[in-house]
């Protein structure tokens, strides 16, 4: 048994709250999050069944915890794309904890309270689970990474789990719950060690390793759902992992932000093209739209809309036509 020592930079606060910790001596590292004003904000414009909120949540909190570790300036869009009632769940969350989320549900659908993942977004068994990471400056060519895999799995958790395995090959466990008032989860993860040393000591540091991994998946296995939704985690910190020699770091903090504009629902309209934004425009008269995330409302009338294509045409003006000669 390890002796008791949990080293604090700082004190731990109760909401909002993503805390890192690494286990001394052994290459594994867990974080504790806590997302509640966040998580409330993210609601406040959606009326999402009971079901619908819990996982929407969850992804919430899991997104926070993968997005802790980018080494990269920029974000992680998480999306979960169903064949049931619920059609799109998508969670964004940048390097610094900047976070939004959204789900698209089927027109005329009932939500059972209880609905599982399965019952809500893989019905037919054709959901997929997406996770994209797009850097904020990107190399001249470069292109966000994405990787696309089938829901395997029937629950948030367990369906990221086995990404993480087959995608970034990282040993991780997950836990999350979510209600109306917050998303908390634990994440957990075996790192790999670095190659080099004497064959004799880098197996004495695997098979520690690997002991401390098998003993924190255990400890964080006792976590109850209901026990995960109402402690916080300054508490479940020193209750799961009191006996460990853990290193405790300043704490993150999550906030609601939405990086819409009016400049790239433009550019959304420009993908539709010129025929069909001028047939919309011939029908409305104007074109409103409000943002699925934070609900701002932006209106396009038909001069906004001209200005739009406008650039378009005037740079194809320039352009000499194929096999000019001068």
């Amino acid at each position: 048994m390890t002796t008791p020592d949990i080293t604090r930079n700082t004190s731990l606060t109760t909401q909002d709250t993503l805390q890192k910790f690494i286990f001394d001596n052994a290459a594994v590292r867990g974080e504790l999050v806590e997302i509640s004003d966040t998580w409330r904000e993210i609601q406040a414009r959606h009326g999402y069944p009971k079901a619908v909120r819990s996982v929407l949540g969850e992804m919430v909190a899991a997104c926070a915890l993968l997005s802790a570790n980018l080494k990269f300036n920029g974000s992680i869009v998480m999306q979960i794309h169903g064949d049931g009632p619920v059609r799109l769940l998508v969670v964004e969350c940048d390097a610094d904890l900047r976070m939004r989320a959204t789900a698209k549900l089927a027109p005329d659908v009932e939500v059972a309270d209880e609905a599982t993942l399965r019952e809500l977004v893989n019905v037919q068994g054709t959901g997929r689970f997406v996770i994209t990471l797009d850097p904020l400056e990107k190399m001249p060519g470069q292109q966000p990474y994405q990787g696309i895999v089938p829901l395997d799995g029937d629950d948030v958790a367990t369906v990221i789990e086995n990404y993480m395995l087959r995608s970034e090959q990282l040993d991780t466990r997950l836990w999350v719950a979510a209600d109306d008032k917050v998303a908390r989860g634990l994440l957990l993860q075996k790192l790999p060690r670095h190659s080099g040393g004497e064959d004799q000591t880098k197996q004495a540091s695997e098979a520690e390793d690997l002991e401390t991994w098998n003993r924190a998946a255990a400890l964080g296995g006792t976590l109850k759902h209901e026990e995960l939704l109402s402690t916080d985690i300054s508490t479940l910190l020193h209750r799961l992992f009191w006996e460990e020699t853990i290193r405790v770091f300043d704490p993150l903090h999550p906030q609601f932000h939405c990086s819409c504009n009016r400049e790239k629902v433009g550019n959304m309209l420009k993908m539709l093209g010129q025929p069909e934004v001028e047939t919309a425009l011939a029908e409305l008269g104007e074109l409103g739209i409000n943002c699925d995330f934070c609900g701002k409302h932006y209106s396009f009338d038909k001069v906004d809309c001209a200005q739009l294509f406008a650039v378009d045409t005037a740079a194809e003006a320039l352009i000499p036509p194929s096999g000019s000669t001068h």
